[in-house]
């Protein structure tokens, strides 16, 4: 049976028609929220919010989406599904008016406010967590099984930002040594306990600006999603370089540029993303060559934004 539009006013009118919905969806119209911070915002169980939420999407008034392991909540823009924005907007009126609705948004901003993550404290939480969650934004996308294809049996690696040691894991038993170097210790007591029985890793702790390493020493440096988490990316890129033979490769795996601005809060990024100018302004500043930027294949489970991949050399004969 096709629904009339007299029926799909209904579905809307009946949507709003609660006390409590109206005031999530004014929550939802300023914020982007869990259920569990509309339920402390709120301060309802968990369980009746959720109730509520699953009748404000059926009714088209808001949407749900995956951010990672988390599902965010917010109203659905005017011209987006069709909602009628004056029948909101009558709503609106009312119950800001309420004196719920003041304490509502004050207390979700204190949550918004708890919840901006930097990436010390992300990292310093997740901790051996970090590689399943890498797979659910990523995918098979950033698998490494390529990698030793690119390697040759003499060389030495830099695994800059090597977080629980999945590359290094890779590539060990392909070349002559790698250094591992991480800023967070509870990425390399993952890192240190998954290469446990692989000699020819060193794990360092440092600041990937002032890295333990010496220079013109290394025939590969690697970032692999490391620079979105940087202050100064740039810096970290002059960093790595400077740790290169004669030659040698600067490998940058990270996300394109996308508009996701809430992993600034749930993950602690920094950066949105870098586009292919980004990266060869870097390579030009640094005197480096043979640059490529390379889109990779994206994965049709992942969530997260596209990946890319950037060769940067130094020139024959430089050192």
């Amino acid at each position: 049976m096709t629904r009339t539009g007299t029926d799909e006013l209904l579905v809307c009118i009946g949507g709003l028609n609660d006390r409590l919905r109206l005031r999530l969806m004014l929550l939802l119209d300023a914020f982007e929220l869990s259920v569990g911070e509309l339920a402390a915002a709120v301060q309802s169980p968990q369980s009746t919010v959720s109730r509520h939420l699953k009748r404000l999407v059926e009714s088209g008034w808001i949407q749900r989406r995956s951010v990672g392991p988390q599902a965010l909540y917010r109203r659905v823009m005017d011209g987006e599904q069709g909602r009628p924005s004056a029948l909101w907007t009558i709503a609106a009126e009312f119950i800001a008016s309420d004196a719920d609705h003041g304490e509502d948004q004050r207390r979700a901003r204190v949550i918004v406010a708890a919840r901006q993550t930097d990436s010390h404290a992300f990292f310093d939480t997740l901790g051996s967590e970090w590689t399943s969650l890498r797979s659910s934004m990523f995918g098979d996308a950033i698998s490494q099984a390529w990698l030793p294809a690119i390697a040759s049996p003499t060389w030495r690696v830099a695994d800059l930002g090597c977080g629980t040691g999945q590359i290094a894991a890779t590539l060990a038993s392909w070349v002559d040594h790698i250094d591992a170097v991480d800023r967070e210790p509870s990425m390399l007591d993952a890192a240190r306990a998954r290469l446990a029985d692989v000699p020819n890793v060193h794990l360092h702790h440092a600041d990937l600006t002032d890295l333990p390493l010496p220079s013109d020493s290394f025939d590969l440096c690697i970032l692999s999603l490391v620079l979105h988490h940087v202050e100064c990316p740039e810096q970290v890129v002059e960093a790595a370089a400077k740790l290169l033979t004669q030659n040698g490769r600067l490998l940058i795996i990270d996300m394109v540029e996308h508009q996701r601005t809430e992993y600034r809060d749930t993950m602690g990024h920094l950066h949105l993303g870098f586009g292919s100018d980004v990266i060869q302004g870097w390579a030009e500043s640094l005197g480096l060559s043979h640059y490529q930027y390379t889109l990779l294949s994206p994965d049709p489970s992942a969530q997260g934004p596209g990946l890319f991949a950037a060769v940067l050399s130094t020139p024959q004969g430089a050192g």
